[in-house]
């Protein structure tokens, strides 16, 4: 799909990959149809995303919370990020060329060690890329990733290497998964959930809400459109007049 031209763009898009469970259920399928559906509009939105000039995008994948779910269904999920990888590492020279460095968010003592193990091949082998910040949240939590990063700071004071009066809000913006990248400008949401399911609370303090009905595995190139011309015409005013 031609890509297309708009008046302001986000710097960072957050999207929730929500509804793939419902999408199967619709249609008497098991949950898992609808994650293999959903893995393919990862792909597509991930790659038009980088062909309209977002720098950064970042897609909720599993949550800490995922994994209370039937294990059939965490296995299938983890099966589908472990053939995206695959997939990936063979599209590596294509990845370097369009300047796509690939980043994982979350805790990683949970991910199965062969999956871990591609998981850091990837993002060393696409850490020179420099035109698309590609994040995916894995085994992710919002509250967890601020509790690890407050107890990385208060080792740190404890030690006597910083005081309490150096503790500022770029202390604990460099401690997160996402050190270096700008907030969120633009949270997406479809499935017609109106919640942030505890994803990027630190990063989404001043982002944009966009919601829509459609299933995930049903979003398409046209709602990610949709969502840009929201944004568009948005007044941001950072708690200004």
């Amino acid at each position: 799909m031609e890509a297309k031209d708009f008046s302001v763009l986000p710097r960072h898009v957050a999207v929730i990959m929500d509804g793939n469970g419902r999408w199967a259920k619709k249609r008497g399928l098991p949950r898992t149809a609808g994650h293999i559906e959903g893995a393919k509009t990862f792909r597509k939105i991930g790659e038009y995303a980088g062909d309209l000039g977002i720098r950064h995008i970042t897609f909720y994948a599993f949550s800490t919370e995922n994994w209370s779910r039937p294990e059939n269904e965490v296995a299938a999920i983890m099966r589908l990020f472990n053939e995206y990888l695959e997939e990936a590492r063979e599209r590596l020279e294509e990845s370097i060329q369009k300047g796509i460095r690939l980043r994982f968010l979350g805790d990683r003592s949970r991910i199965d060690p062969d999956l871990l193990e591609l998981m850091d091949f990837m993002e060393a082998a696409t850490a020179e890329g420099k035109k698309v910040n590609l994040n995916i949240a894995i085994n992710y939590g919002g509250q967890q990733e601020l509790l690890q990063a407050v107890q990385s700071i208060a080792e740190d004071a404890a030690s006597g290497r910083i005081s309490a009066a150096d503790v500022d809000a770029a202390m604990i913006e460099n401690r997160l998964y996402t050190a270096g990248q700008p907030p969120v400008d633009l949270m997406i949401r479809p499935s017609g959930e109106q919640r942030l399911s505890n994803f990027l609370l630190w990063q989404s303090a001043y982002a944009e809400f966009w919601y829509s009905d459609v299933l995930w595995p049903d979003f398409t190139e046209q709602d990610f459109d949709e969502a840009l011309k929201a944004y568009e015409k948005r007044n941001r005013r950072f708690g200004g007049v």
